[in-house]
């Protein structure tokens, strides 16, 4: 029965003729221009990982483009002896975890208020909404914000600034809308209050959202810099992105004291060490990402089909 299936769908594919649909000139051209965007996407990552992978005497010469020319992993044991690094990727790692969390939350609750028919002010609330989307105040006085609340140089300068996001409202109250208000009405019937309803039943309903708009903000923490550039002082609540950027800035080789060897410290460079430090940095993001791939499609479909 299976191969009868796979016969007849085949059979349907290839059309009554019982020849296979030739590719046409367009189907051709698409395909050369999305291979090579494609190469052009992967190639700065696959010149990183050769540029890492090389040794730094070697590299100074110039010409590697796709692979090392003289392999070696003395730039990753620099980088892993670095102490700034682990302390900007526990920053960034605990940052990434609390604001995403936060963050969804936060927004969340606020997205269903505003997908609800009877919020009094519901209007005026909207309006305000978009104005933030397209005008600020600006650095300075935002800077002075930061001063007066007392989150200059705390962890939560990273958290609390971050915990709302108009864009991502509307995409939660698009997503919250598609739920039908039968299951709203049922369960007030039952005795359920908004509290009860909103984390038993439209939380439980909005997994894929929840994981598109997590992952927009966890990567937006992951790859953050500027905060920690502006409104911190203190060398331990440096992020991971921060620590790259003083890096390849300074380019210079980071202090790694008296734990390595010291011919690691004459073949190596420190154009070769901010790179393998760049592909340090980038592996969570690609271990994380293709677990949550599914559920980010979906909610990015589906959290886009009613407005």
């Amino acid at each position: 029965m299976v191969l009868k299936r796979v016969y007849k769908k085949n059979q349907l594919l290839v059309g009554t003729t019982g020849k296979k649909q030739k590719k046409t000139v367009f189907d051709w051209i698409n395909v050369v221009v999305l291979v090579a965007f494609a190469i052009i996407c992967a190639y700065p990552l696959v010149y990183v990982l050769a540029g890492s992978f090389n040794q730094g005497k070697d590299y100074i010469n110039g010409g590697i483009f796709l692979w090392p020319r003289v392999f070696s992993t003395e730039n990753y044991w620099v980088v892993i002896n670095d102490v700034r690094l682990w302390k900007s990727y526990g920053i960034t790692i605990a940052r990434t975890i609390v604001g995403t969390l936060t963050g969804v939350l936060f927004t969340a609750m606020i997205a269903y208020a505003m997908s609800r028919p009877n919020l009094i002010g519901k209007k005026i609330y909207y309006y305000v909404f978009i104005i933030t989307m397209f005008f600020s105040g600006g650095l300075i006085p935002f800077f002075w914000v930061i001063l007066e609340i007392g989150l200059f140089d705390t962890f939560w300068v990273y958290i609390i600034p971050a915990l709302f996001s108009v864009y991502n409202m509307l995409v939660f109250v698009n997503f919250f809308k598609t739920i039908p208000e039968e299951i709203h009405e049922s369960a007030i019937m039952d005795g359920a209050s908004e509290f009860k309803i909103f984390f038993r039943i439209i939380l439980p309903l909005s997994t894929p959202v929840i994981a598109t708009i997590g992952l927009w903000i966890a990567v937006g923490h992951w790859n953050s810099f500027f905060d920690t550039m502006i409104y911190t002082s203190n060398n331990n609540l440096w992020t991971l992105q921060y620590y790259l950027m003083k890096v390849i800035k300074e380019s210079s080789l980071p202090p790694t004291g008296s734990s390595l060897p010291a011919d690691f410290l004459e073949n190596i460079a420190p154009e070769t060490v901010s790179l393998a430090a760049i592909i340090v940095s980038v592996v969570p993001i690609f271990a994380f990402y293709p677990l949550i791939f599914k559920s980010l499609t979906s909610g990015v479909i589906i959290g886009s089909l009613k407005g």
